[in-house]
């Protein structure tokens, strides 16, 4: 595929932004794109279990985003196809002779970001702005056309092996990974990989393994409570509100760890009902972090105990769900060594770093990563350089539209060795 087609394919995911689990303009372009160029996919339960996605989309959301999708030009029988079965595709190529299964996971959705509106920023100018709430202000719309312009690379079959592109819904909230392995999409896989766009690093820069992600979980703590008369007969009433406020602050408060970096997060509140009532319903959601598996394990029992002990305080009841998660993994030496040889066949990489830093984010890729390396597997997270001028999840984020073309050059010359 030529750099403008692999550009203009960027383009068109980023001018129809859409939710993770709702995607379905982005995921319908992708399954045509394949098809297109004779490639196999893979849909529905092989490719994700539904069932298994702690927080799906409302109804009410379903309908919203499938008549945009509708709107945007998708077919009317695709959108329905993946309201009911799900947004993941695997796109997988054959190889004409022996050599390892590679996993390649591409990630498709957007934030929840309203995009920059001023002249000089380049969608803006392009003519290619986001037109929904969303906006792909983490680089996905890069990483769908990378893995579209990967699979038309390879489909002549010249390289060892075969080659398993995992096109994710819902990496934003680190939820999309997870249903995917439940469904079996990392059996027999031997070797595998994530890319991502930007890490604030100018273009022309990649980072062969990044080591500094942050394992995370996703939390919802739901109170109820017992309404009452806030004047009448205040002592019937059970505080939802007032819980989930002490839990919030119990939550903030959480200790440090000696051997490890933590972070902790309480995002939203809400509550029902006015100034004269005991509210009897308030939901939060809160996210931990840690550079260690084990020491976020205990961050998530230290903040149950807090959301408990918050309950019992006020006499309410409370129950937490987990609806997102990743884990961190650590790049393979034998696999850095291949990404390292691979890099210097490519021109337009100027400065390769075997592995370090990109800013401490965390992604559900490395659940992907593990479940590979804990099943004997090698595995490595890929950053590529795009000179974003405003950080990931910024309303000014774009990129450097060059570093497309550099990795489907690193990623092909890697896969066919």
């Amino acid at each position: 595929m030529q750099p403008e087609k692999i550009t203009a394919l960027r383009r068109r995911f980023h001018a129809h932004a859409e939710p993770g689990f709702l995607e379905y303009r982005t995921a319908s372009v992708i399954l045509a794109e394949l098809a297109a160029r004779g490639v196999p996919a893979t849909t529905g339960a092989g490719a994700i279990d539904v069932g298994r996605i702690a927080v799906p989309p409302t109804p009410t959301e379903k309908d919203e985003w499938g008549r945009r999708a509708v709107a945007a030009g998708a077919p009317s029988a695709d959108v329905a196809y993946f309201q009911e079965h799900g947004t993941a595709i695997i796109a997988e190529l054959e190889g004409n002779r022996d050599g390892p299964t590679w996993g390649l996971r591409v990630d498709i959705d957007a934030l929840p970001v309203d995009e920059e509106t001023a002249a000089d920023h380049a969608p803006v100018a392009g003519g290619y702005r986001s037109t929904t709430p969303f906006m792909h202000a983490c680089g996905h719309d890069g990483h769908a056309a990378i893995g579209i312009a990967l699979a038309d690379r390879l489909r002549d079959g010249n390289f060892p092996g075969r080659v398993r592109i995992l096109f994710q819904p819902a990496e934003e909230g680190v939820r999309g990974a997870q249903p995917m392995i439940d469904a079996g999409v990392t059996r027999g896989v031997d070797r595998m990989l994530a890319v991502h766009l930007g890490g604030d690093l100018p273009t022309g820069t990649v980072v062969g393994g990044v080591t500094d992600a942050m394992a995370t979980t996703k939390w919802r703590a739901t109170f109820e409570g017992e309404a009452a008369h806030a004047a009448a007969s205040p002592e019937k009433g059970r505080h939802a509100l007032a819980a989930a406020a002490q839990a919030t602050l119990a939550i903030l408060g959480l200790p440090r760890f000696a051997e490890a970096d933590t972070r902790v997060n309480v995002g939203t509140f809400h509550a029902d009902g006015s100034a004269n009532i005991i509210p009897a319903l308030a939901t939060i959601t809160y996210e931990t972090r840690s550079t260690s598996n084990a020491v976020l394990d205990d961050l998530d029992r230290r903040a149950e105990a807090a959301v408990q002990g918050a309950a019992g305080m006020y006499g309410v009841t409370a129950t937490t769900k987990a609806y997102g998660r990743a884990a961190v993994s650590l790049p393979d030496d034998a696999l850095l060594d291949d990404v390292a040889r691979a890099a210097r066949g490519v021109p337009a990489i100027t400065a390769y770093t075997p592995s370090g830093a990109s800013g401490g984010g965390s992604d559900d890729a490395h659940l992907l990563i593990r479940e590979v390396q804990e099943s004997g597997g090698l595995g490595t997270y890929i950053f590529v350089g795009a000179s974003n001028p405003a950080p990931h999840h910024h309303r000014r984020f774009d990129i450097d539209e060059d570093a497309l073309v550099i990795a489907v050059d690193l990623l092909e010359a890697l896969f066919r060795g």
